[in-house]
């Protein structure tokens, strides 16, 4: 089975910039957007994630992110 060049974004670590655009591209219009500053509390809760440093993957983080925003993204 072939991976599409989205689906192969998935899988690929890459920076903080990088996840953000992605993920603001691509959320659905109902779900908060990111920013850096929420992505940086978010990775300050969820340091055990972060095993590789300072790289994101959306394979691993995006749903993270999706289900801790809205209790998190207001108080900004």
């Amino acid at each position: 089975m072939k991976t599409s060049p989205k689906d192969a974004a998935y899988l690929i670590e890459m920076s903080q910039s990088d996840f953000l655009a992605f993920y603001n591209r691509n959320i659905p219009p109902q779900f908060p957007q990111a920013t850096t500053a929420l992505l940086n509390r978010f990775k300050e809760d969820h340091l055990s994630l972060f095993k590789n440093g300072d790289l994101w993957s959306l394979d691993q983080h995006r749903k993270k992110i999706m289900d801790w925003l809205p209790l998190n993204g207001l108080s900004s």
